[in-house]
């Protein structure tokens, strides 16, 4: 066995018998003759409240009055009992209840009836579990529920009773306590850093707290040096993260701010270094790039954060670090997967999407897509978001370039199915040229399995209307002749669900048409080309569409050249063949 594969069956097992522990310390901790009352800090004020930057919805106010709760695609009428003695119909509901966010649908109603509702579902939150639930304690659902209540404290304590304020406090500081103690039994990743950003805001907020400052912003300072990388992007290289941490650094600056401490340098250079990937994942649409459990970008938050962006400079064109290049001309925008995967542990929502690309045109539509990760119904999807065959790259006899370890175990008790394997190496580089951008990578995914390496040459070409592209496929171990077995390959090109596609007669290409009527022509001149059913994900729910296939066996057709190309006159007087992509240029390094 490969000293790679034994040093993460190992990591595997550690990774398991950790999270066993932690939750068989939970389940003791909640076992009633064991759950001794943890000791109370005084506190008898909250001094501010941080802003909630996520955006509110006057209507589920007006929901949640009449007792409808509304998440995760699930539905939940209480008919007369409380929420929280309900049976939660999904864990990702339950995860959306008792962490409390929807207290800014509340605040935003902005009445009486609606403060005295939240106090309401406060006091029985605290009546019914604010002593021990095995979901409402898990320390990322905590972290979640510490900073609602802090930030939406206002809402909940404006016109309170002096005994109601004191019980909100003691259960709050509980919260509190606990989370010291059990933050380091988060997932890591942004539950992790969730949990510190959790606790530092605590220590700014709560009266009484002010010697807690520093230790927490030290644990902060630790995971976003480990969590955040040089480039901007977040170590899970999930687009996603940076928006959710964002989310909650921001107001947290301001909270430093508001308490005359000077926020830590890191926390500031993290924003500075995160801002500019906003930019770089956004499609020319609008949209956020769909890698690696990206699904449906949420447009308005992504607007808000985008708002405290000063310098709106150009977006970066390649973020080394995070391992994905952009490539921008005459308004069109290509984005591509160049890494490898993640850490194991940050891997449970990863994506085996190597060399996957998507392209918005420039008229702001996108056109080719990955599937992406639904909203909801997680788990029934992700088999089939996280596998190759979903992401516009090539699959090699139908399986993923990485391996999950999909056991009930590991789901139960990580949260996740973590990836194995995948690349060892990724070369990628790219040019400058009169004519366009190019871009050429290679991954060695399926070199174990079948001895092939991929390498994909792409141009986009200067007005942005026609990119060329060409995929290779080498024998890994340097000889000219691939193995004659194990050799069928697939490149896939998933369109958006807005594309209308016709194959044409020639069977060598398909007609394309966007929502704003841009016409454009998929070409493949030396294979056929098959238009097949797909699914997107990324939005409010799973949407049919369609997928362009080559197929073929790598031992008799080594090379596949593809074109999109804009048919307007202007893009076929500047079109070339596919072929002008490569000049002798040499093997990319594996």
């Amino acid at each position: 066995m490969a000293r790679g594969s034994v040093a993460n069956h190992l990591k595997l097992s550690w990774l398991l018998l950790r999270g066993g522990l932690r939750q068989a310390a939970g389940r003791l901790n909640g076992h009633p003759l064991l759950r001794w009352p943890l000791p109370q800090l005084k506190a008898d004020r909250l001094l501010i409240a941080p802003q909630d930057l996520r955006t509110a919805d006057t209507t589920l106010a007006t929901e949640i009055y009449s007792g409808r709760f509304a998440f995760a695609g699930k539905v939940v009428i209480c008919d007369g009992r409380s929420i929280f003695e309900m049976e939660p119909p999904s864990d990702e509901w339950a995860t959306a209840l008792l962490g409390f966010g929807w207290l800014r649908h509340l605040r935003a109603a902005e009445s009486g009836i609606t403060r005295a509702n939240a106090r309401a579902l406060v006091d029985e939150w605290i009546a019914l579990q604010g002593s021990w639930h095995p979901v409402a304690w898990r320390p990322d659902v905590l972290s979640r529920r510490i900073i609602s209540w802090l930030s939406q404290a206002p809402l909940v304590l404006q016109d309170a009773d002096a005994r109601f304020y004191r019980r909100y406090l003691r259960s709050l500081v509980r919260q509190v306590r606990y989370l010291r103690h059990t933050a380091g039994d988060a997932r890591r990743g942004v539950a992790r850093m969730q949990a510190e950003m959790a606790l530092t805001y605590a220590a700014l907020c709560i009266a009484g707290q002010a010697r807690h400052i520093k230790p927490a912003t030290d644990r902060l300072r630790h995971q976003i040096v480990q969590q955040i990388l040089p480039d901007g992007g977040h170590a899970s290289r999930d687009p996603g993260a940076i928006i959710e941490i964002l989310l909650e650094l921001l107001p947290l600056g301001q909270a430093f701010a508001s308490r005359n401490i000077a926020p830590p340098q890191a926390l500031l250079n993290a924003i500075d270094r995160m801002m500019p990937m906003l930019r770089f994942f956004r499609h020319s649409e609008g949209t956020f790039a769909h890698f690696n459990g990206m699904g449906a970008t949420p447009a308005e938050l992504l607007l808000t954060l985008l708002a405290y962006d000063e310098i709106h400079g150009a977006p970066l064109s390649n973020a080394p670090h995070s391992a994905y290049q952009r490539l921008e001309a005459g308004g069109g925008v290509l984005i591509m997967d160049t890494g490898r995967a993640p850490p194991i542990e940050m891997s449970l929502e990863a994506h085996a999407g190597f060399l996957s690309f998507e392209f918005s045109t420039p008229k702001g539509c996108l056109m080719v897509v990955n599937c992406g990760m639904p909203q909801t119904a997680r788990e029934d999807w992700r088999p089939f978001a996280r596998g190759t065959p979903a992401h516009s790259t090539v699959t090699f006899n139908d399986a993923s370039s990485a391996r999950f370890v999909e056991t009930p175990a590991f789901r139960r008790v990580l949260g996740g199915s973590p990836m194995l394997g995948g690349p060892s190496t990724v070369a990628a580089t790219r040019e400058d040229r009169a004519d366009g951008i190019v871009l050429r990578a290679a991954h060695d995914g399926y070199a174990g399995r079948y001895g092939i390496l991929h390498e994909r040459t792409i141009l986009l070409a200067a007005d942005g209307a026609r990119f060329e592209g060409e995929d290779m496929f080498l024998a890994a171990d340097g000889s000219a002749q691939l193995r004659a077995s194990d050799d069928r390959f697939a490149v896939r090109f998933h369109l958006h669900p807005s594309v209308k596609a016709t194959r044409l007669t020639d069977g060598h290409g398909v007609m394309l048409m966007t929502a704003n009527k841009e016409v454009w022509t998929f070409t493949a001149p030396d294979a056929r080309v098959e238009l097949e059913d797909s699914v997107y994900l990324a939005g409010t729910g799973p949407r049919r569409t369609s997928q362009l296939v080559i197929r073929g066996h790598a031992g008799a057709t080594p090379r596949v050249l593809w074109t999109f190309q804009q048919t307007t006159s202007a893009a076929l007087a500047t079109a070339g063949t596919t072929r002008r992509l490569r000049e002798e240029e040499p093997r990319l390094p594996l």
